[in-house]
């Protein structure tokens, strides 16, 4: 009897991963995933698995796995919008170099302009 509630529970855990997955895969618009958007996916998936092995340590691997899954996937979360921040920064300040850049650009034209107009003179 032992063996068929560990299978239970097993088939159980594993189409819950399932169904967990499904819902994440169906719930991308077909775009790149954003760097938040994989750091959930992958805490959700590596905090199920790792939920998934403790809780079946102790005879309750669904119960494990889905709470694995939400620790991993709030943590994930946490960190792929903290390193997403960070890209967007990155971004904002290469922008900012490159209007600088361009300025310093125009400005340098302009200087050669007025020596060459002083130069006719």
């Amino acid at each position: 009897m032992g063996n068929i509630a560990t299978v239970n529970k097993t088939r159980i855990a594993c189409t819950a991963l399932a169904i967990a997955a499904l819902l994440i895969v169906a719930g991308c618009s077909g775009q790149p995933l954003s760097t938040r958007e994989k750091g959930t996916f992958v805490g959700g998936g590596l905090g199920a698995a790792t939920g998934a092995i403790i809780g079946a340590a102790v005879g309750a691997p669904g119960a494990g796995a889905a709470i694995g899954g939400a620790l991993g996937a709030g943590s994930g979360f946490l960190i792929g919008n903290e390193m997403q921040n960070q890209e967007v920064q990155q971004q904002q300040t290469q922008s900012q170099i490159q209007q600088q850049q361009q300025q310093i650009q125009q400005q340098q034209r302009e200087i050669e302009q007025l020596k060459q107009q002083n130069e006719t003179e």
